[in-house]
């Protein structure tokens, strides 16, 4: 004998060839625990009430399902025969006459449309909530959270420099990195307290510590009273903090990448990764670009205008933060953004459907098609001669353009 399973928010129900249900099991009552054996079928799970429902059908020889993700843990737990025929006949004329449903389990058509609402509004809980938790998502606000962070940072870093330069101007010149510049206006104040020793206790080098200091006595810059100090030192201390903040959030997302997407992060780094899974929306959008529309992630206005204007199209996107294409010439960028591009599409899918590491080939391969473009195209290609642009004498006549002598 075969019977036809058939799921609603109700309940679980098994037909025979005639449409006419053999035997049902009804899903809880609360709405809650309903939608999470509904999540369960979804997923290819077998929840309680369809194992209970499995119980009573026993004698069948076939059973048939619409759902193909339950048909290996059917098979586990069905003594029978498990076939796979969505949307068969018999199911879609049940759901035609669903009133039926009601009349077997003793439920009025209001009973029915009220348990639904509730179900309905549990299962878009429960999907947004589910939505909401995947790390990737995390990821993809930490590196939004990093960018802030690094634009706050050179604001600050300036305003600082330019305020603390009316008092040691010749600073500015002899210290390139923000963070050191703020440490010592941080930790040290006055250029009258500016020693060789208080520089080298903050850990500045000692070359650099000696110039700085020797500079801090010749100063032509403006005298400062203790009131003016100390709002720059403010400003100073806040910039610090946030430099010790960035720091954190790096390693916060270094540590999240290795967790989602190791291959992603083993072949391009943590940033760049979790920018790139940022500008998808999501490692699972990530896995489904082509190598194509990776390779101009974050350089959509230039490729539209290009369709636009029919000009020539961007030749990469974010990815041109990698090192291997930004220190190469540009005549060999867009071959090398081309095959990184094709090994991120590999490893965005490794990372969301396997999980496997395979970032170390991946790279390796990367760096020898690297290689092979290098030598194959060392030397930038030859341009065409361009025609030479013909002018207008004074009757009309076409004459060419003399070049210069």
């Amino acid at each position: 004998m075969r019977g036809y399973l058939v799921c609603s928010p109700l309940a679980l129900m098994v037909l025979d060839d005639g449409g006419r249900i053999v035997a049902s099991v009804r899903l809880p009552e609360d709405p809650v625990k309903a939608a999470d054996e509904l999540i369960l079928l979804e997923e290819g799970e077998v929840p309680p009430s369809l194992a209970a429902l499995l119980e009573k059908v026993k004698g069948l020889d076939e059973l048939v399902i619409e759902d193909a993700d339950l048909k290996d843990k059917l098979a586990k737990r069905f003594p029978g025969t498990v076939v796979v025929q969505p949307n068969n006949i018999v199911a879609s004329g049940f759901r035609e006459r669903l009133p039926e449903c009601f009349k077997a389990l003793n439920v009025s058509e209001e009973q029915y449309r009220s348990f639904v609402y509730e179900v309905s509004l549990a299962l878009a809980r429960r999907k947004v909530r589910k939505a909401a938790e995947k790390r990737d998502l995390f990821i993809a606000q930490a590196i939004s959270a990093l960018d802030d962070i690094n634009k706050t940072l050179n604001l600050f870093s300036s305003r600082v420099r330019e305020w603390y330069g009316l008092h040691f101007p010749e600073l500015d010149e002899l210290l390139e990195e923000h963070e050191d510049f703020v440490k010592i206006v941080s930790k040290i104040g006055s250029r009258d307290s500016i020693t060789e020793e208080a520089l080298k206790a903050i850990g500045i080098k000692e070359e650099l510590a000696k110039k700085i200091a020797d500079t801090a006595k010749t100063s032509m810059g403006a005298d400062l009273t203790e009131f003016d100090l100390h709002a720059i030192r403010l400003l100073a201390d806040i910039t610090l903090d946030l430099f010790e903040r960035r720091r954190a959030l790096e390693k916060y997302i270094d540590e999240a990448m290795m967790e989602v997407a190791p291959n992603v992060r083993g072949l391009v780094g943590p940033l760049l990764g979790a920018r790139l899974i940022a500008l998808a929306g999501g490692l699972a959008k990530l896995a489904t670009l082509p190598a194509s529309t990776i390779q101009v992630l974050g350089a959509e206005k230039a490729l539209f205008r290009a369709l636009r204007t029919g000009g020539k199209p961007p030749k990469h996107g974010v990815i041109f933060q990698h090192p291997a294409i930004h220190r190469s010439p540009k005549w060999q960028r867009g071959k090398i953004a081309r095959a990184l591009a094709a090994k991120l599409a590999i490893a965005a899918r490794i990372d969301a459907f396997t999980g496997e590491y395979k970032a170390d080939e991946l790279r390796e391969q990367l760096e020898q098609r690297i290689k092979e473009i290098k030598t194959l195209y060392a030397k930038p290609p030859k341009r065409e001669p361009q025609p030479r642009e013909r002018v207008r004498g004074r009757r009309g006549a076409a004459r060419p353009r003399k070049g210069p002598s």
